[in-house]
Protein backbone atom coordinates (compact mmCIF):
# COMPACT_ATOMS: atom_id res chain seq x y z
CA UNK A 1 0.00 0.00 0.00
CA UNK A 2 1.21 3.26 -1.19
CA UNK A 3 0.44 6.80 1.01
CA UNK A 4 1.57 8.85 -1.83
CA UNK A 5 -1.14 10.63 -4.39
CA UNK A 6 -0.76 9.34 -7.71
CA UNK A 7 0.41 12.07 -10.23
CA UNK A 8 -2.80 11.65 -12.08
CA UNK A 9 -5.21 12.18 -8.96
CA UNK A 10 -7.37 15.25 -9.16
CA UNK A 11 -7.71 15.92 -5.69
CA UNK A 12 -4.39 16.94 -3.66
CA UNK A 13 -4.22 14.36 -0.92
CA UNK A 14 -3.16 15.93 2.62
CA UNK A 15 -2.00 15.31 6.14
CA UNK A 16 -3.38 16.62 9.32
CA UNK A 17 -2.71 15.91 13.31
CA UNK A 18 -4.66 16.76 15.80
CA UNK A 19 -4.55 16.38 19.74
CA UNK A 20 -7.03 14.57 22.13
CA UNK A 21 -8.84 16.62 24.86
CA UNK A 22 -10.00 16.08 28.46
CA UNK A 23 -13.44 17.14 29.20
CA UNK A 24 -13.35 18.92 32.73
CA UNK A 25 -16.80 19.41 32.78
CA UNK A 26 -17.72 16.22 30.57
CA UNK A 27 -19.96 16.14 27.85
CA UNK A 28 -22.22 12.77 28.12
CA UNK A 29 -25.36 12.23 26.44
CA UNK A 30 -26.87 13.43 23.27
CA UNK A 31 -29.97 15.34 21.79
CA UNK A 32 -29.96 13.92 18.73
CA UNK A 33 -27.73 11.07 17.82
CA UNK A 34 -27.63 11.19 14.23
CA UNK A 35 -25.98 14.36 14.28
CA UNK A 36 -23.92 13.99 17.40
CA UNK A 37 -25.38 16.76 19.01
CA UNK A 38 -25.07 16.94 22.58
CA UNK A 39 -27.63 17.48 25.19
CA UNK A 40 -25.42 20.02 26.99
CA UNK A 41 -22.11 21.72 26.90
CA UNK A 42 -19.12 20.67 27.94
CA UNK A 43 -15.33 22.30 28.76
CA UNK A 44 -12.11 20.49 27.98
CA UNK A 45 -9.10 20.77 28.01
CA UNK A 46 -6.55 19.58 24.91
CA UNK A 47 -3.43 17.78 25.49
CA UNK A 48 -0.57 18.36 23.58
CA UNK A 49 1.04 14.31 24.09
CA UNK A 50 -2.03 12.74 22.79
CA UNK A 51 -1.71 13.06 19.21
CA UNK A 52 -3.52 11.32 15.74
CA UNK A 53 -1.64 11.84 12.13
CA UNK A 54 -4.18 11.12 9.37
CA UNK A 55 -3.52 11.02 6.08
CA UNK A 56 -6.10 11.58 3.33
CA UNK A 57 -6.14 11.69 -0.67
CA UNK A 58 -9.03 10.82 -2.90
CA UNK A 59 -8.61 8.37 -5.89
CA UNK A 60 -10.50 7.51 -8.68
CA UNK A 61 -8.96 3.88 -9.30
CA UNK A 62 -10.75 3.04 -6.02
CA UNK A 63 -14.47 1.39 -5.61
CA UNK A 64 -14.69 1.94 -2.27
CA UNK A 65 -13.04 3.74 0.88
CA UNK A 66 -10.02 2.25 2.44
CA UNK A 67 -9.14 2.58 5.86
CA UNK A 68 -6.14 1.78 8.07
CA UNK A 69 -5.97 2.41 11.75
CA UNK A 70 -2.27 2.14 13.57
CA UNK A 71 -1.10 0.05 10.51
CA UNK A 72 -4.11 -2.32 10.26
CA UNK A 73 -6.98 -2.25 7.69
CA UNK A 74 -9.87 -1.35 9.94
CA UNK A 75 -13.97 -1.07 9.03
CA UNK A 76 -15.00 2.24 7.57
CA UNK A 77 -18.75 1.62 8.32
CA UNK A 78 -18.37 4.70 10.62
CA UNK A 79 -15.91 6.42 7.98
CA UNK A 80 -17.80 6.30 4.78
CA UNK A 81 -21.15 7.72 5.89
CA UNK A 82 -18.86 10.73 7.48
CA UNK A 83 -16.92 11.36 4.22
CA UNK A 84 -20.38 11.62 1.79
CA UNK A 85 -20.64 14.95 4.15
CA UNK A 86 -17.27 15.90 2.67
CA UNK A 87 -18.11 14.48 -0.58
CA UNK A 88 -21.66 15.93 -0.95
CA UNK A 89 -20.12 19.23 0.23
CA UNK A 90 -17.16 19.45 -2.36
CA UNK A 91 -19.49 18.30 -5.07
CA UNK A 92 -17.35 14.61 -5.37
CA UNK A 93 -17.90 10.95 -5.56
CA UNK A 94 -14.69 9.70 -5.42
CA UNK A 95 -13.72 7.04 -2.38
CA UNK A 96 -10.76 7.92 -0.58
CA UNK A 97 -7.99 6.02 1.46
CA UNK A 98 -7.61 7.44 5.00
CA UNK A 99 -4.36 6.20 6.43
CA UNK A 100 -4.46 6.80 10.61
CA UNK A 101 -2.25 6.67 13.24
CA UNK A 102 -2.87 7.33 17.12
CA UNK A 103 0.50 8.12 19.28
CA UNK A 104 -1.63 6.15 22.65
CA UNK A 105 -3.76 3.66 23.38
CA UNK A 106 -7.32 3.59 21.05
CA UNK A 107 -10.80 3.14 22.00
CA UNK A 108 -9.85 2.63 25.60
CA UNK A 109 -11.30 6.32 27.11
CA UNK A 110 -8.59 8.36 26.47
CA UNK A 111 -10.75 10.71 23.73
CA UNK A 112 -8.69 8.72 20.40
CA UNK A 113 -11.98 9.48 18.61
CA UNK A 114 -11.94 13.50 19.67
CA UNK A 115 -8.27 13.84 18.15
CA UNK A 116 -9.28 11.47 14.92
CA UNK A 117 -12.04 12.75 13.65
CA UNK A 118 -10.73 16.72 14.33
CA UNK A 119 -7.61 15.30 12.37
CA UNK A 120 -9.39 13.48 9.55
CA UNK A 121 -11.92 16.89 9.22
CA UNK A 122 -8.88 19.35 8.60
CA UNK A 123 -6.78 16.82 6.05
CA UNK A 124 -10.21 14.97 4.60
CA UNK A 125 -11.73 18.82 4.00
CA UNK A 126 -8.63 20.17 2.36
CA UNK A 127 -8.12 17.00 0.03
CA UNK A 128 -11.22 17.55 -1.31
CA UNK A 129 -10.23 21.01 -2.06
CA UNK A 130 -12.29 22.85 0.58
CA UNK A 131 -11.38 25.51 2.46
CA UNK A 132 -13.45 25.72 5.79
CA UNK A 133 -13.03 28.34 8.90
CA UNK A 134 -12.25 26.51 12.62
CA UNK A 135 -16.10 26.89 13.09
CA UNK A 136 -16.61 24.91 10.12
CA UNK A 137 -14.25 22.55 10.77
CA UNK A 138 -15.94 22.11 14.57
CA UNK A 139 -19.46 21.38 13.15
CA UNK A 140 -17.74 18.82 10.83
CA UNK A 141 -15.33 17.16 13.61
CA UNK A 142 -18.11 16.81 15.76
CA UNK A 143 -20.57 14.57 13.30
CA UNK A 144 -17.89 12.18 13.52
CA UNK A 145 -17.55 12.53 17.52
CA UNK A 146 -18.78 14.89 19.50
CA UNK A 147 -15.84 15.92 21.78
CA UNK A 148 -13.91 16.00 17.92
CA UNK A 149 -15.06 19.25 18.25
CA UNK A 150 -13.43 20.46 20.23
CA UNK A 151 -10.14 18.97 19.65
CA UNK A 152 -9.74 21.49 16.63
CA UNK A 153 -9.02 24.27 19.06
CA UNK A 154 -6.09 24.75 21.47
CA UNK A 155 -6.19 24.92 25.03
CA UNK A 156 -9.48 25.52 27.36
CA UNK A 157 -12.36 24.69 24.85
CA UNK A 158 -16.09 24.95 25.43
CA UNK A 159 -18.64 23.16 23.31
CA UNK A 160 -21.61 25.26 22.88
CA UNK A 161 -24.66 22.42 22.07
CA UNK A 162 -26.85 24.85 19.94
CA UNK A 163 -30.30 24.79 19.54
CA UNK A 164 -30.70 24.78 16.04
CA UNK A 165 -32.16 21.38 14.55
CA UNK A 166 -29.59 21.06 12.11
CA UNK A 167 -26.81 21.24 14.47
CA UNK A 168 -25.54 24.61 12.79
CA UNK A 169 -24.90 26.07 16.06
CA UNK A 170 -23.37 23.22 17.81
CA UNK A 171 -19.84 24.02 17.79
CA UNK A 172 -16.83 24.80 20.12
CA UNK A 173 -15.05 27.93 20.72
CA UNK A 174 -11.21 28.48 22.45
CA UNK A 175 -12.00 30.22 26.13
CA UNK A 176 -7.98 30.32 26.31
CA UNK A 177 -5.36 29.08 24.11
CA UNK A 178 -2.02 26.54 25.35
CA UNK A 179 0.09 30.06 26.06
CA UNK A 180 -2.48 31.57 28.07
CA UNK A 181 -2.60 29.48 30.93
CA UNK A 182 0.25 26.52 31.48
CA UNK A 183 -1.89 24.10 33.05
CA UNK A 184 -1.14 20.06 32.72
CA UNK A 185 -2.36 16.74 33.05
CA UNK A 186 -1.41 13.56 34.44
CA UNK A 187 -2.64 10.43 32.52
CA UNK A 188 -2.28 7.27 34.69
CA UNK A 189 -3.39 4.59 32.41
CA UNK A 190 -4.28 1.26 34.05
CA UNK A 191 -5.16 -1.73 32.59
CA UNK A 192 -2.57 -1.72 30.25
CA UNK A 193 -4.39 0.35 27.51
CA UNK A 194 -7.34 -2.45 26.48
CA UNK A 195 -10.24 -1.90 24.23
CA UNK A 196 -13.15 -0.94 26.95
CA UNK A 197 -16.02 -3.58 26.68
CA UNK A 198 -18.70 -0.65 25.86
CA UNK A 199 -18.43 2.33 23.72
CA UNK A 200 -19.12 5.63 24.69
CA UNK A 201 -22.09 6.04 22.33
CA UNK A 202 -23.33 3.31 23.39
CA UNK A 203 -23.09 3.81 26.53
CA UNK A 204 -24.24 7.95 26.93
CA UNK A 205 -27.70 5.92 24.94
CA UNK A 206 -28.01 3.22 27.67
CA UNK A 207 -27.61 6.07 30.36
CA UNK A 208 -30.14 8.72 29.24
CA UNK A 209 -32.85 5.84 28.27
CA UNK A 210 -32.58 4.20 32.02
CA UNK A 211 -30.60 6.28 34.62
CA UNK A 212 -32.67 7.83 37.25
CA UNK A 213 -30.01 10.46 38.11
CA UNK A 214 -29.68 11.35 34.21
CA UNK A 215 -31.68 14.23 34.17
CA UNK A 216 -29.79 15.92 37.17
CA UNK A 217 -26.83 15.24 35.71
CA UNK A 218 -27.68 17.06 32.94
CA UNK A 219 -28.89 20.23 35.02
CA UNK A 220 -25.24 20.43 36.77
CA UNK A 221 -23.49 20.70 33.59
CA UNK A 222 -24.69 25.06 32.70
CA UNK A 223 -24.02 26.25 36.23
CA UNK A 224 -20.19 24.09 36.22
CA UNK A 225 -19.87 25.21 32.51
CA UNK A 226 -20.15 29.20 34.15
CA UNK A 227 -18.34 28.11 37.28
CA UNK A 228 -15.62 26.88 35.12
CA UNK A 229 -15.52 29.54 33.10
CA UNK A 230 -14.75 32.08 35.83
CA UNK A 231 -12.47 30.42 37.06
CA UNK A 232 -10.21 30.01 34.37
CA UNK A 233 -10.74 33.95 34.09
CA UNK A 234 -9.24 33.95 37.62
CA UNK A 235 -6.39 32.12 36.87
CA UNK A 236 -7.95 29.93 39.76
CA UNK A 237 -6.52 26.15 39.82
CA UNK A 238 -8.47 25.11 42.73
CA UNK A 239 -11.90 26.13 41.94
CA UNK A 240 -11.65 24.63 38.60
CA UNK A 241 -9.62 21.02 40.12
CA UNK A 242 -12.75 21.17 42.27
CA UNK A 243 -15.38 21.69 39.37
CA UNK A 244 -13.43 18.84 37.50
CA UNK A 245 -13.75 16.59 40.23
CA UNK A 246 -17.59 17.07 40.66
CA UNK A 247 -18.12 17.04 36.76
CA UNK A 248 -16.38 13.44 36.31
CA UNK A 249 -17.99 11.82 39.67
CA UNK A 250 -21.86 13.52 38.94
CA UNK A 251 -21.19 11.87 35.41
CA UNK A 252 -20.03 8.35 36.73
CA UNK A 253 -22.96 8.23 39.02
CA UNK A 254 -25.70 8.44 36.31
CA UNK A 255 -23.79 6.01 34.37
CA UNK A 256 -23.34 3.71 37.48
CA UNK A 257 -27.17 4.14 38.24
CA UNK A 258 -27.91 3.07 34.40
CA UNK A 259 -30.05 -0.05 34.71
CA UNK A 260 -28.09 -2.70 34.28
CA UNK A 261 -25.11 -0.33 35.68
CA UNK A 262 -22.20 1.11 33.34
CA UNK A 263 -19.02 0.17 35.00
CA UNK A 264 -15.83 1.38 33.56
CA UNK A 265 -14.09 1.54 36.68
CA UNK A 266 -11.15 -1.10 37.76
CA UNK A 267 -10.09 -1.67 41.15
CA UNK A 268 -6.87 0.69 40.18
CA UNK A 269 -9.34 3.17 38.91
CA UNK A 270 -9.86 3.41 43.26
CA UNK A 271 -6.63 3.04 43.86
CA UNK A 272 -5.44 6.39 41.63
CA UNK A 273 -8.03 8.35 43.08
CA UNK A 274 -7.63 7.48 46.43
CA UNK A 275 -3.46 8.35 46.02
CA UNK A 276 -5.03 12.00 44.39
CA UNK A 277 -6.77 12.65 47.45
CA UNK A 278 -3.51 11.47 49.72
CA UNK A 279 -1.47 14.10 47.15
CA UNK A 280 -4.11 17.04 48.31
CA UNK A 281 -3.81 16.60 51.71
CA UNK A 282 -0.30 16.67 51.32
CA UNK A 283 -1.05 20.15 49.84
CA UNK A 284 -0.57 18.91 46.44
CA UNK A 285 -3.13 20.62 43.71
CA UNK A 286 -4.60 17.39 42.02
CA UNK A 287 -7.65 16.88 40.95
CA UNK A 288 -9.38 13.80 38.92
CA UNK A 289 -11.40 13.29 36.01
CA UNK A 290 -12.21 10.21 34.26
CA UNK A 291 -14.00 9.65 31.13
CA UNK A 292 -15.63 6.23 29.76
CA UNK A 293 -12.71 4.02 30.77
CA UNK A 294 -10.42 3.20 33.67
CA UNK A 295 -7.81 5.74 33.13
CA UNK A 296 -7.44 8.34 35.60
CA UNK A 297 -6.19 11.67 34.81
CA UNK A 298 -5.59 14.41 37.29
CA UNK A 299 -5.29 18.40 36.22
CA UNK A 300 -2.57 19.67 38.11
CA UNK A 301 0.22 22.39 37.75
CA UNK A 302 3.22 22.35 35.59
CA UNK A 303 5.41 22.58 38.40
CA UNK A 304 3.68 19.52 40.41
CA UNK A 305 2.76 17.52 38.08
CA UNK A 306 6.27 15.76 38.33
CA UNK A 307 5.01 14.40 41.74
CA UNK A 308 1.56 13.58 40.75
CA UNK A 309 3.32 11.36 37.99
CA UNK A 310 5.70 9.84 40.69
CA UNK A 311 3.15 9.02 43.07
CA UNK A 312 0.89 7.36 40.11
CA UNK A 313 3.59 5.27 38.64
CA UNK A 314 4.04 4.00 42.30
CA UNK A 315 0.69 1.97 42.25
CA UNK A 316 1.28 -1.15 40.58
CA UNK A 317 -1.90 -0.97 39.05
CA UNK A 318 -0.68 1.41 37.10
CA UNK A 319 0.60 0.51 33.07
CA UNK A 320 1.91 3.82 32.57
CA UNK A 321 2.07 7.50 32.99
CA UNK A 322 1.53 10.38 30.74
CA UNK A 323 2.42 13.89 31.58
CA UNK A 324 0.77 16.04 29.25
CA UNK A 325 0.58 19.69 28.90
CA UNK A 326 -1.74 22.21 27.05
CA UNK A 327 -1.97 21.07 23.88
CA UNK A 328 -2.28 23.23 20.37
CA UNK A 329 -5.19 22.63 17.81
CA UNK A 330 -6.33 20.99 14.95
CA UNK A 331 -3.66 21.90 11.49
CA UNK A 332 -1.89 20.56 8.50
CA UNK A 333 1.02 19.18 8.57
CA UNK A 334 1.58 18.07 4.85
Amino acid sequence: MSQETPLNHPYRGTKAQACANIALVKYWGKRNSELNLPAAGSLSLTLDKLRTTTSVYFDDKLSDDEFFLDDAPSTTKRLSPWLDIIRNRAGITTRARVVSNNGFPTSSGLASSASAFAALAVAASHAAGLQLSDSELSVLARRGSGSAARSIFSGLVEMHPGTEADGSDSLATSIASADDWQICMVIAIVGGGVKKSISSRQAMDHCSATSPLYQAWIDSVPPDIKSAKEAIGQRDLEKLGAITEGSAMAMHAAALASRPPIRYWQPATLACLNRVSELREEGISAYPTMDAGPHVKVLTSISESRRVADAMSELSEVSEVIISASGPGASLIA
